[in-house]
Formats: structure tokens, C-alpha cells, sequence
């Protein structure tokens, strides 16, 4: 015979974390939808972006960074609404990946580009000088975000909750 013993402290925080979680996934739906709404009007400038990582061809470049906007739109609207969040937060976490990868290229090889995370981006004007260092940490807190979501994708206020069991009562 087992007995289960629940502590305060597991009661409060399986209590806790599904809010934690939901403000992270609020949070991360923010950043997706700021990052896709300030590419999707100028989707050409986006195109540029890409191509200024010099990872791709430019007409390959041009194609990604039009259909980047949207599927960081995307992104944000299912982390929003949340649905499907365990596969949103993945998604997240490979184009975070991509991201830091880019970034990390982009500075070891010496070039002067804006990431374009939250614009135009591409190339920087003359004596201007990049900003790798806190792109990256950024990045990486993103990911960490992600990361979060794909361990404990179980949040309030979300689609998915409607009529699932909350994970203290799956046994």
C-alpha cells in the first residue's frame, strides 16, 4: 500500500505554475505578434532582411522573409488564443534556434546588419555598428520562454484548457 503525501508547497505550486505559464505564453504571443506586425507591411524590406544574413540565395531570401511575418503572426495568435500551444511553443523554440544561429553567423563572420527582428532590418549604415550581443541574449530568453511552454504547455485562459483535465488531476 503507497500512500501519497501532498505538501503545501506542491499544492501551491501546481497552483502557480499553470499562471506562470500563462503569462509566459501571453508574453511570447506578444513578441510574435509585435516581430510578424512590423514586417507585414513592407514585405520587400523583410525580404531584404534575410538576404543581409548571406545564408541563402536572394531570391530563396526574398520568399522567406515575406512568409516570415505571417507565420510569426501565426505564432502569436495561437500562443494568444492558446491552442495547440505545446506545437506553437516547438515551432517557437526551431525559429528561435534559426535565430540565434543567424545572428551568431551574421557576427562571427563580420558583417554589419540589423537582425530585423522587430523591422526592416539588413544592412547598417556606414560607422554604425551592430548590436549582436544583446540580440542574442534576447533571443536566447525567447527561447528560454519556449522552452518553458514545451515542458508545461498546460496554461489558463486558453483553448486548450477548455474541458481538459488540469494536470494535478491526470493520475
Amino acid at each position: 500500500m503507497s500512500v501519497t503525501v501532498n505538501t503545501v508547497g506542491e499544492t501551491r505550486r501546481s497552483a502557480v505554475l499553470p499562471w506562470i505559464g500563462t503569462a509566459v505564453r501571453l508574453g511570447l504571443a506578444a513578441v510574435w505578434l509585435l516581430a510578424g506586425a512590423s514586417k507585414v507591411g513592407d514585405l520587400a524590406a523583410s525580404g531584404r532582411a534575410v538576404a543581409a544574413y548571406e545564408v541563402m540565395p536572394y531570391d530563396v531570401a526574398k520568399i522567406v522573409g515575406a512568409a516570415l511575418p505571417f507565420v510569426e503572426i501565426t505564432l502569436g495568435v495561437l500562443l494568444l488564443l492558446g491552442v495547440a500551444t505545446r506545437l506553437a511553443a516547438a515551432v517557437s523554440a526551431a525559429l528561435l534556434v534559426v535565430f540565434v544561429a543567424g545572428i551568431t553567423s551574421a557576427w562571427v563572420r563580420g558583417l554589419t546588419i540589423d537582425c530585423g527582428c522587430f523591422g526592416t532590418g539588413g544592412q547598417l549604415p556606414a560607422g554604425q555598428t551592430p548590436s549582436y550581443g544583446p540580440e542574442l541574449l534576447r533571443d536566447l530568453g525567447f527561447l528560454a520562454l519556449a522552452g518553458f511552454l514545451l515542458v508545461r504547455p498546460h496554461t489558463r485562459i486558453s483553448v486548450d484548457a477548455m474541458g481538459a483535465p488540469r494536470p494535478e488531476e491526470e493520475q
